[in-house]
């Protein structure tokens, strides 16, 4: 399989290599709990000696309501995600909505990511498999909800098309398949189906216990979830062969902007990730 390197960072994620943790929060809410959220997530991997890159979107496009909170949008949240990056000297990790957004994003974020809504759309794929190219960083692709593990490999054909199989930077993320409605589950088979298509796999245990549309406190309005369910799906996940994980955490989980009924405590980071490591370890020998 497959191994990406990220220039600079000392950081290598697939087979025979450290579990990669992509954690931050949900959305930038603002630079400092940014700053605080990144400089604890440093710390844990440091004394696990886990590679990190923060992670945080600076727009979520795909809100269950018009009212919901966003993002500061693409200016200031990249000047935000600079500032961290300059702090802390860590790579990061964000989403990109549109082909127009993935060449600015990628001067930035050494890691730029295609939301599972839209793994589909040829135009977004394709430039964000140009701005990495350009920018020596790597491209993971969230699997979309309706789609099937073993029909990434029609995704990561696109991108081969533009970078050439030899330096081919996917790295595709489960998240979870629709199951009815307002549920999502994660096929464990899935992981090694994906890494069968010669590419490293992420977890995004976060995401994966969503309840989209189902807030009770909203009436709908918004997505609900199960954090409890998260610890359970990153360790399953990384004993079926799963090569990093993706994590969102949040000093108030309840009072999160986005997102909060799926996310973590910060203060279980290091709890959490010590065993992800012990589990990565067994998997891996």
């Amino acid at each position: 399989m497959k191994t990406l390197s990220l220039p600079g960072h000392g950081i290598t994620i697939g087979e025979g290599h450290p579990l990669t943790v992509m954690a931050g929060m949900n959305v930038l809410e603002s630079r400092d709990l940014a700053m605080r959220i990144c400089e604890h997530l440093k710390t844990v991997c440091e004394r696990l000696e886990l590679p990190y890159v923060f992670k945080a979107s600076f727009d979520k496009a795909n809100r269950s309501s018009i009212k919901s909170y966003r993002g500061p949008g693409l200016d200031e949240g990249l000047r935000i995600l600079s500032d961290v990056k300059e702090a802390f000297d860590v790579p990061v990790v964000t989403d990109y909505h549109t082909p127009e957004q993935a060449a600015p994003v990628a001067e930035v974020a050494e890691i730029i990511q295609v939301p599972a809504f839209l793994c589909r759309q040829t135009d977004l794929v394709v430039a964000g498999a140009e701005a990495v190219m350009a920018s020596g960083g790597w491209l993971h692709v969230k699997k979309a909800q309706f789609l099937a593990p073993w029909d990434c490999k029609n995704i990561v054909t696109k991108i081969s098309e533009v970078t050439g199989d030899a330096r081919n930077p996917t790295i595709l993320c489960e998240r979870g398949s629709s199951f009815g409605y307002n549920n999502l589950v994660v096929d464990m088979l899935g992981i090694p189906a994906m890494k069968a298509l010669g590419v490293p796999v992420t977890i995004d245990a976060t995401h994966a216990v969503q309840l989209p549309g189902a807030d009770p406190r909203t009436s709908g309005g918004s997505t609900g979830g199960r954090r409890e369910g998260v610890a359970i799906i990153a360790q399953s996940a990384i004993a079926a062969g799963a090569d990093g994980v993706f994590l969102e955490f949040h000093e108030d989980p309840d009072k999160a902007l986005c997102d909060g009924p799926s996310c973590l405590d910060l203060a279980q980071a290091e709890t959490l990730l010590a065993k992800l490591k012990a589990i990565h370890s067994i998997a891996a020998g």
